[in-house]
């Protein structure tokens, strides 16, 4: 991956569920930083040439045999070094001190009470001062390394927060990441822009022209195929290449029938009539829904998809002739996930992601330009790149599309309605100026009917879940909290204008860190 400026940190992974926010929290500060894993080698950190290193925390307990370690180089290079958790143990178990299991584990709201001034605290915590932080640990530091000072302390914990000032190492227990730490993005803040003296001149409009600059560059005098999807990643990308290399860039739009209603024709509409990219619309509808006839098993429909997908899209690529390049939507989280530490450095991804995943016989060369970007980062640029207010918001939609809406056995029917319901409830939600405060809306035609009485008659009909969730990251979400009037109305609207429901309910589901779709 080749950074967009030269003043780079970088997060060693040691397989923390949030070791993702860590860098949203300094891309948000104007820092660029890359995640990597823990045994990144010497030559990668030396190539790599960070401003500052954090490490991140994770689920291993330092005693503990074969537990992962940071390279000791870390600690060589002569630049800031933050402990996070786990990456404050490590710290101190590699530098001298001890770690021990804790007859107190601290998991949750926790607060630190500062004991004494470091430069990593200067203008934030003051001595006497009492923080509410995050705790998530059951392991405790209980003899410092030469050289350190406990800056911080909380019940569970004698050394909270440590500081080297001269070396410039710190470590704390707590996750400052999380927004259950109030002034954690601040304590990060301090970390890169004070103790580490970033500028923090990190901006989309840079990265933008950069991106811009490195299509060219790879690219050449090639042609490249785009896969567009109709969502915002992929609609990014088609934008910022038709910017970067001009006709040179041909989109494929696959309209596999399990779009969402009206969404193909907004797609042909944008690229093709208003931004002139040329735009091969390839209405696949019926293979799809051949390949899919009598198929339960949801990770088998993703699977199908997915081959059908490629096999459609390779056709298609096939009859433009001589393109060498296919530009692909990779976000950032996608690359972390591809090389994490829970999975070591592997190809293992979502099934429903394609990262670096082409097969052989499509014998095309990637072009990711967003690969170094989190999704709020996409829409940033995405505005950058002068895309439509109402394509840049749009909630994200999964690859397979309706077909994980469906449970069950998928048909023509059931997506039809699905459809027609869908609408109307992403329709009242934009009525009601709820839109924008939602990370996710949609509905799922559930694999059951219901028995229910509409007028003089009785029917026997689909049930229709509804589902809105809040999200700040896309890894946790809890469900939005509608009025009661509103979801009334939603749900009155659907019984009475799309034949087959008869019954609607609201999915109040909290997720934890992972997927936030329905299966």
């Amino acid at each position: 991956m080749t950074a967009p400026n030269a003043e780079k940190v970088l997060i060693l992974d040691f397989g923390s569920q949030v070791t993702q926010l860590i860098a949203r929290r300094l891309r948000e500060s104007g820092v660029y930083c890359e995640i990597h894993p823990f045994n990144m080698t010497a030559d990668s950190l030396a190539a790599f040439a960070p401003k500052a290193v954090i490490l991140s925390g994770g689920p291993a307990s330092v005693h503990e045999h074969a537990s992962p370690r940071a390279p000791q180089r870390v600690f060589e290079l002569g630049v800031p070094v933050l402990g996070i958790c786990y990456g404050e143990q490590t710290m101190c178990a590699q530098l001298g001190g001890r770690v021990s299991p804790s007859d107190h584990r601290e998991f949750g709201r926790a607060f630190l009470e500062i004991v004494a001034s470091c430069k990593l605290f200067e203008g934030l915590w003051k001595k006497g001062q009492r923080e509410q932080v995050w705790m998530s640990h059951g392991d405790r530091v209980d003899v410092l390394p030469p050289g350190f000072k406990a800056v911080g302390i909380s019940d569970g914990a004698p050394f909270a927060a440590i500081a080297d000032d001269a070396r410039r190492f710190y470590g704390v227990q707590f996750h400052p990441e999380v927004v259950h730490t109030p002034h954690g993005a601040a304590l990060l803040k301090n970390f890169t822009h004070h103790v580490a003296g970033c500028r923090g001149d990190w901006s989309m409009a840079a990265f933008k022209a950069q991106a811009i600059a490195r299509v060219r560059q790879q690219v050449g005098k090639g042609k490249v195929v785009c896969g567009l999807s109709g969502g915002v990643d992929s609609s990014v990308v088609a934008v910022l290449l038709h910017e970067a290399i001009g006709d040179k860039l041909t989109c494929i739009y696959v309209d596999t029938g399990l779009m969402r209603a009206g969404e193909s024709e907004q797609v042909v509409r944008l690229f093709r009539d208003h931004y002139n990219i040329p735009l091969v619309h390839r209405d696949a509808s019926a293979l799809f829904l051949q390949k899919l006839a009598g198929i339960t098993d949801p990770e088998m429909k993703r699977k199908i998809i997915g081959a059908t997908f490629i096999d459609v899209f390779d056709e298609e690529a096939h009859k433009i002739g001589g393109a060498e390049f296919l530009a692909q939507g990779t976000l950032y989280p996608d690359v972390i996930e591809s090389v994490s530490f829970s999975g070591g450095p592997s190809v293992t991804i979502k099934s429903h992601h394609n990262v670096g995943g082409l097969p052989a016989r499509m014998k095309m060369k990637l072009v990711e330009p967003l690969r170094e970007l989190f999704k709020d980062e996409v829409r940033e640029l995405g505005r950058e790149l002068g895309l439509p207010d109402d394509m840049v918001k749009r909630h994200p939609f999964p690859g397979p599309g309706l077909a994980i809406r469906v449970p069950g056995e998928i048909t023509r029917e059931k997506l039809d309605i699905l459809r027609k319901a869908d609408a109307i409830y992403l329709e009242e939600i934009r009525n009601a100026g709820l839109y924008d405060a939602i990370w996710q809306a949609f509905a799922v035609l559930l694999p059951v009917k219901t028995v229910g009485v509409m007028g003089d008659m009785r029917s026997y009909d689909h049930v229709c879940a509804l589902r809105a969730v809040t999200s700040t990251d896309g890894m946790t979400a809890d469900y939005y909290p509608f009025p009661h009037e509103l979801l009334g109305r939603v749900a009155t609207r659907i019984i009475n204008e799309v034949k087959g429901i008869n019954r609607v309910v609201y999915d109040v589901t909290s997720k934890p860190p992972g997927t936030i779709e329905w299966e």
